[in-house]
Protein backbone atom coordinates (compact mmCIF):
# COMPACT_ATOMS: atom_id res chain seq x y z
CA UNK A 1 0.00 0.00 0.00
CA UNK A 2 2.70 2.14 0.47
CA UNK A 3 4.48 1.54 -2.91
CA UNK A 4 1.10 2.65 -4.73
CA UNK A 5 0.79 5.79 -2.67
CA UNK A 6 4.48 6.88 -3.43
CA UNK A 7 3.94 5.76 -7.09
CA UNK A 8 0.35 8.08 -7.36
CA UNK A 9 2.61 10.68 -5.69
CA UNK A 10 5.02 10.21 -8.22
CA UNK A 11 2.50 10.64 -11.43
CA UNK A 12 0.96 13.40 -9.43
CA UNK A 13 4.56 15.32 -9.07
CA UNK A 14 5.40 14.11 -13.08
CA UNK A 15 1.88 15.88 -14.38
CA UNK A 16 2.41 18.66 -12.65
CA UNK A 17 5.85 19.20 -13.75
CA UNK A 18 4.40 19.03 -17.48
CA UNK A 19 1.53 21.11 -16.78
CA UNK A 20 4.07 23.85 -15.37
CA UNK A 21 5.08 27.06 -17.34
CA UNK A 22 9.28 25.83 -16.77
CA UNK A 23 8.42 22.51 -18.41
CA UNK A 24 6.65 24.09 -21.45
CA UNK A 25 9.41 26.86 -22.29
CA UNK A 26 12.55 24.30 -21.28
CA UNK A 27 12.40 21.32 -21.53
CA UNK A 28 9.84 21.19 -24.64
CA UNK A 29 12.50 22.52 -26.31
CA UNK A 30 15.12 19.84 -25.39
CA UNK A 31 12.21 17.38 -25.83
CA UNK A 32 11.68 18.63 -29.49
CA UNK A 33 15.34 19.09 -30.47
CA UNK A 34 15.53 15.53 -29.32
CA UNK A 35 12.84 14.36 -31.12
CA UNK A 36 13.74 16.08 -34.33
CA UNK A 37 17.55 14.54 -33.75
CA UNK A 38 16.02 10.94 -33.45
CA UNK A 39 13.66 11.88 -36.91
CA UNK A 40 17.14 13.06 -38.89
CA UNK A 41 18.86 10.00 -37.32
CA UNK A 42 15.85 7.81 -38.74
CA UNK A 43 15.49 9.88 -42.12
CA UNK A 44 19.45 9.31 -42.61
CA UNK A 45 19.37 5.37 -41.97
CA UNK A 46 16.18 4.77 -44.53
CA UNK A 47 18.08 7.35 -47.24
CA UNK A 48 21.24 4.69 -46.62
CA UNK A 49 18.90 1.97 -47.23
CA UNK A 50 17.27 3.29 -50.45
CA UNK A 51 20.66 4.45 -51.71
CA UNK A 52 21.95 0.99 -51.22
CA UNK A 53 18.88 -0.91 -52.91
CA UNK A 54 19.29 1.82 -55.56
CA UNK A 55 22.69 0.90 -56.36
CA UNK A 56 22.27 -2.77 -55.98
CA UNK A 57 19.45 -2.77 -58.83
CA UNK A 58 21.72 -0.86 -61.05
CA UNK A 59 24.63 -2.95 -60.53
CA UNK A 60 22.00 -6.01 -60.80
CA UNK A 61 20.44 -4.68 -64.13
CA UNK A 62 24.53 -3.97 -65.57
CA UNK A 63 24.94 -7.66 -65.12
CA UNK A 64 21.95 -8.48 -66.56
CA UNK A 65 22.62 -6.63 -69.54
CA UNK A 66 26.07 -7.93 -70.00
CA UNK A 67 25.05 -11.38 -69.78
CA UNK A 68 22.12 -10.49 -72.20
CA UNK A 69 24.72 -9.54 -74.48
CA UNK A 70 27.39 -12.41 -73.99
CA UNK A 71 24.31 -15.14 -75.08
CA UNK A 72 22.94 -12.62 -77.72
CA UNK A 73 26.87 -13.05 -79.03
CA UNK A 74 26.73 -16.67 -78.72
CA UNK A 75 23.76 -17.53 -80.11
CA UNK A 76 24.97 -15.26 -83.48
CA UNK A 77 27.96 -17.63 -83.48
CA UNK A 78 25.71 -20.66 -83.60
CA UNK A 79 23.53 -19.27 -86.04
CA UNK A 80 26.59 -19.10 -88.03
CA UNK A 81 28.09 -22.19 -87.57
CA UNK A 82 24.60 -23.52 -88.47
CA UNK A 83 24.58 -22.54 -91.71
CA UNK A 84 27.75 -22.66 -92.58
CA UNK A 85 27.52 -26.34 -91.52
CA UNK A 86 23.71 -26.62 -93.52
CA UNK A 87 25.48 -25.14 -97.04
CA UNK A 88 28.18 -27.71 -96.37
CA UNK A 89 25.54 -30.29 -96.32
CA UNK A 90 23.71 -29.34 -99.25
CA UNK A 91 26.94 -28.98 -101.38
CA UNK A 92 27.63 -32.92 -100.06
CA UNK A 93 23.82 -33.72 -101.18
CA UNK A 94 23.97 -32.07 -104.18
CA UNK A 95 27.60 -34.22 -104.59
CA UNK A 96 26.22 -37.57 -103.71
CA UNK A 97 23.48 -37.28 -105.83
CA UNK A 98 25.39 -36.81 -108.94
CA UNK A 99 27.46 -40.20 -108.07
CA UNK A 100 24.32 -41.66 -108.42
CA UNK A 101 23.31 -40.20 -112.09
CA UNK A 102 24.28 -41.03 -115.40
CA UNK A 103 27.77 -40.89 -115.65
CA UNK A 104 28.79 -39.94 -112.08
CA UNK A 105 30.83 -41.98 -111.29
CA UNK A 106 33.42 -40.52 -114.16
CA UNK A 107 32.36 -36.86 -112.92
CA UNK A 108 33.32 -38.23 -109.35
CA UNK A 109 37.05 -39.31 -110.03
CA UNK A 110 37.80 -35.93 -112.58
CA UNK A 111 36.01 -33.89 -109.15
CA UNK A 112 38.73 -35.53 -106.91
CA UNK A 113 42.33 -34.10 -106.26
CA UNK A 114 44.86 -37.05 -106.84
CA UNK A 115 48.24 -35.91 -106.42
CA UNK A 116 50.83 -38.46 -107.02
CA UNK A 117 54.45 -38.42 -106.64
CA UNK A 118 56.57 -38.32 -109.73
CA UNK A 119 58.50 -41.96 -108.95
CA UNK A 120 55.18 -43.59 -108.88
CA UNK A 121 53.52 -45.10 -112.27
CA UNK A 122 49.84 -43.97 -112.44
CA UNK A 123 47.92 -47.10 -114.02
CA UNK A 124 44.59 -46.34 -114.73
CA UNK A 125 41.89 -49.00 -115.81
CA UNK A 126 39.11 -48.43 -117.87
Amino acid sequence: MIYSVKYQELILSKSFYKNSIFHKKYLGSVFIKRQQKHDNFVSLIFLIIKISFSLLAIISLIKLGYSSKVRLTRLREIEDSFLYEKYRFNVLTNKFDDLFSSEGEQRFMKDQDQIISRDIIRVIWR
